[in-house]
């Protein structure tokens, strides 16, 4: 579904994932004949920056296929330039129209960087790093009064999409005149259902 717009691609993901719910997936582009058209080049209609988490993988629980989606996955869904970079070239390159913040319930990375701030444990290596970049979601959610894991979680995948606006001039303005917009979405791991939990540049209804 390339070249649509972005609330036309949101519509395609969320009815991706509700075949997925229902066990009714049409498993679409996945076959010999979509593999040999899309050799000479790509024509994503979404970027997925989602956690790498290995219970998320985005062209299953949206059912899409081969050329459908672009991915970018850091545990966590953390930002740095690279990821920063990687979707960029997804909506300016490659004419991505949405760009999906992929978060979930019983996130390892947010209960390393909770149990950092509220407990002191500090993460082994470059893991480190990766909890480092979700305290800031932890300490915005304690100091709103947030308790629950998935508010936390929600908090953190809205202020990785503020991130990607605030951070990037070539999303924001993509965003500003419509060409692009940025949502997040929070994935039920035993339901498998994603909910829209924030919207920039689409109607926040879905």
């Amino acid at each position: 579904m390339p070249r649509t717009s972005p609330s036309a691609a949101l519509g395609a993901l969320l009815a991706g994932n509700r075949r997925f719910v229902n066990g009714s997936q049409e498993h679409p582009n996945q076959d010999a004949a979509r593999r040999a058209e899309l050799a000479p080049g790509q024509e994503p209609f979404a970027v997925i920056l989602g956690c790498s988490d290995s219970r998320l993988a985005a062209e299953i629980i949206f059912d899409q296929g081969l050329g459908d989606l672009f991915v970018v996955r850091t545990a966590g869904h953390v930002l740095g330039s690279e990821v920063l970079g990687s979707v960029e070239y997804a909506t300016s390159v490659l004419g991505c129209r949405l760009v999906v913040v992929l978060g979930h319930d019983s996130c390892g990375a947010v209960a390393a960087a909770r149990a950092a701030v509220e407990d002191g444990l500090s993460a082994p290596g470059f893991v480190r790093d990766v909890v480092e970049r979700v305290t800031p979601s932890i300490l915005a959610a304690r100091a709103a009064g947030l308790t629950d894991d998935s508010d936390i979680i929600d908090g953190h995948i809205r202020h990785t999409a503020d991130l990607l606006m605030d951070r990037s001039r070539v999303l924001s303005e993509q965003v500003k005149t419509g060409e692009v917009a940025i949502v997040g979405l929070a994935y039920q791991l035993a339901e498998g259902s994603a909910r829209l939990v924030a919207a920039h540049g689409v109607d926040a209804t879905g």
